[in-house]
């Protein structure tokens, strides 16, 4: 008894000096902590299809956090609901040199609702411990099993989390029962990344080793664009119990409409009546449509509802209309309901929203999304509306959801479409100003910019805001201004054109700099773009404009009495793949200058041996954005 005591003792000590041994941050390869700030160790997912309705996915993960900034990879939490049950979970904390520091239980998480803030109702729920590290580094590992009957929700895989962490170890495995579910799997910029593939009948299974950090550059593209990763999906699906069979687009527009908005869209008499009487007389649809959004916009507002197949299904157009609120489902379904009722066509649009561009894969139907708008068919194209909105006019939807594809949902089934693009030039500001400069350099001013595109989009809330927060912005936007005073603002906001236009007055002293006899001062008030991106030695990835735009000055400066002009910027232009941009001054009469500049830029993705390029390119516009004049006292010689 005595040896089998020693022999279970030296086990317990050789189990713990083992994984303290891999625990040690000291033994981390330095390929993996070059540009990182995290090094996932281990990284591992594996998953058992049982059913179309069933699947148990147990995850472990271990993350060495080198730095503060490495926190964000170290996960302690996990969502729940009525259909995706928590078998287990557990976490441990080891220090620096893999000594166990702490052990986290199922009772040491709290569990709270997984409100967003905006949600009316949202049944999911969170288990989260909140752990605040003390020293660096440290090695967090988390341990769960799940269980699931929402099956159209297959886990997606990343190799590598983000920028700036690194892996050491990733595995993803997937095993199911029969032939029938068998998952799809779409890989993604694999190409050159070194795996190991193994699909065998019942199995599939996907590892790959120590993985360097992407280190990030500036204008680095979005990094799921750059991500080695796989999507997947099954053909055969439930979701909140209701079964799917989807092989493409058009069969899940189907499901949708014939499983999520049957029978959502009846309206109540009253509410028919009013709409009709809205548009008596109106025969364009396109007319006809914009009374309603317009009504919708008026009498109605948005509040997120999660509960259940709420997360995909809407509640129904006589429920909205009782309660003159709902989500972005809801809404939509509702203001649709409402145009079918005076004649107008309508498709509910499923779309993955944000400001930068998320696309539905035309070739991989996946449930995805997390919005959904309308379109609009008229005259061979599609107007798109956001019926969230309260204050966007109609057919504009800005960079929320433009410029990507989306599932446009017809009677009996789906369609990928593209939404508007707003692209370069369209994306418009035109700033006019006349402004005059005191013999003690103060400047007085009145301003006025017409916006378009996203740059109406970036603007126009103006409008609604209060005057402390006007004039807090505009001193923002002009702070190459000091000391500066706004008199007054105006706004006009054609929601018709789509244009927002401001009119603002306003004063500064010192403006112009004083030297003895002389005064100088940058031409360019109103509008400076001085932004040079960072220098790089060897830039390793690609680089992307995601906005383009066109921006147009002209400002009518008028010179101190007693003063001409001693030296002024000669004109000029300069044009590169990546945009132009030419300015110009010219004395109108002897105290009048004219300045003008005209600066395009164009959304790309660009290859890295043309960072250096673009970086010229935005450093020459700096130089000539802080263009000045040189004034000199006027002494007449008698």
């Amino acid at each position: 008894m005595r040896l089998s005591y020693l022999l279970c003792a030296l086990l317990a000590f050789t189990s713990i000096f083992s994984q303290e041994k891999t625990y040690q941050a000291v033994n981390l390869n330095p390929l993996l902590t070059k540009d990182a700030n995290a090094v996932v160790r281990l990284d591992e997912m594996k998953i058992e299809v049982l059913s179309n309705h069933s699947m148990v996915y147990d995850v472990k993960q271990v993350v060495t956090v080198l730095n503060k900034m490495g926190n964000s990879y170290s996960n302690t939490q996990l969502n729940y609901d009525k259909e995706k049950k928590i078998k287990s979970i557990e976490a441990f904390i080891y220090d620096k040199n893999g000594k166990e520091i702490k052990r986290i239980k199922r009772k040491d998480f709290q569990d709270l609702s997984a409100a967003d803030g905006f949600s009316l109702y949202r049944d999911d729920r969170l288990l989260y411990y909140n752990y605040i590290p003390i020293q660096y580094p440290y090695t967090l590992v988390f341990n769960y099993e799940v269980e699931t009957s929402d099956t159209g929700f297959f886990p997606p895989w990343y190799f590598i989390y983000g920028y700036g962490v690194s892996v050491e170890k990733s595995y993803y495995g997937v095993n199911y029962s029969n032939a029938s579910l068998a998952p799809d799997i779409k890989e993604y910029n694999l190409a050159g990344f070194d795996f190991k593939k193994t699909n065998a009948p019942g199995k599939i299974v996907y590892e790959a080793e120590n993985i360097p950090a992407f280190k990030h550059e500036e204008l680095s593209p979005n990094f799921a664009d750059i991500a080695p990763r796989l999507k997947v999906r099954l053909k055969n699906f439930s979701l909140k119990g209701i079964e799917a069979n989807v092989t493409d687009w058009n069969d899940l527009g189907a499901w949708i409409d014939g499983h999520l908005l049957k029978g959502r869209d009846e309206l109540s008499m009253e509410t028919k009546r009013i709409v009709q009487d809205l548009v008596k007389g109106v025969d364009d649809t396109l007319e006809r449509a914009k009374i309603i959004y317009n009504y919708v916009q008026e009498n109605t507002r948005y509040i997120s509802v999660q509960i259940g197949i709420g997360g995909w299904q809407p509640i129904s157009a006589i429920e909205v209309d009782k309660v003159k609120y709902g989500d972005c489902k809801g809404l939509s379904n509702y203001t649709k309901a409402l145009l079918n009722e005076v004649g107008v066509e309508a498709y509910y649009t499923v779309v993955h929203a944000g400001n930068g561009k998320f696309d539905f894969d035309k070739d991989f139907p996946v449930l995805q999304g997390n919005h959904v708008i309308l379109a609009i068919p008229y005259q061979d194209d599609y107007y798109w509306i956001d019926c969230t909105s309260q204050v966007q006019p109609f057919g504009f939807i800005g960079d929320f959801t433009d410029d990507r594809n989306v599932l446009v949902v017809k009677p009996g089934g789906g369609e990928i479409v593209k939404t508007i693009a707003y692209l370069n030039e369209e994306n418009k500001q035109s700033t006019t100003a006349s402004y005059s400069l005191s013999s003690q350099g103060a400047i007085n001013a009145k301003v006025k910019i017409e916006t378009k595109g996203v740059q109406y989009d970036r603007r126009f809330y103006l409008e609604d805001e209060t005057n402390e927060d006007v004039v807090k912005h505009y001193k923002n936007y002009w702070s190459t201004i000091n000391n500066l005073n706004i008199d007054s603002f105006e706004f006009t906001n054609d929601k018709e054109g789509i244009s927002f236009q401001e009119n603002v007055v306003l004063n500064a002293k010192s403006y112009g700099t004083l030297s003895q006899e002389r005064m100088i001062f940058v031409l360019n008030a109103f509008n400076r773009s001085d932004y040079i991106p960072k220098r790089y030695r060897v830039r390793k990835r690609p680089f992307e404009i995601s906005r383009g735009y066109e921006d147009t000055d002209v400002y009518d400066v008028k010179i101190p009495k007693g003063y001409k002009v001693e030296a002024m910027p000669e004109a000029t232009t300069i044009a590169s793949e990546f945009g132009s941009y030419s300015m110009s001054v010219k004395v109108i009469d002897g105290e009048t200058l004219q300045y003008r500049r005209t600066f395009s830029l164009k959304s790309g993705l660009y290859a890295p041996n043309k960072y250096n390029d673009y970086r010229e390119f935005r450093k020459n516009i700096a130089k000539l954005e802080k263009s000045r004049v040189a004034l000199v006292k006027n002494i007449r010689q008698d």
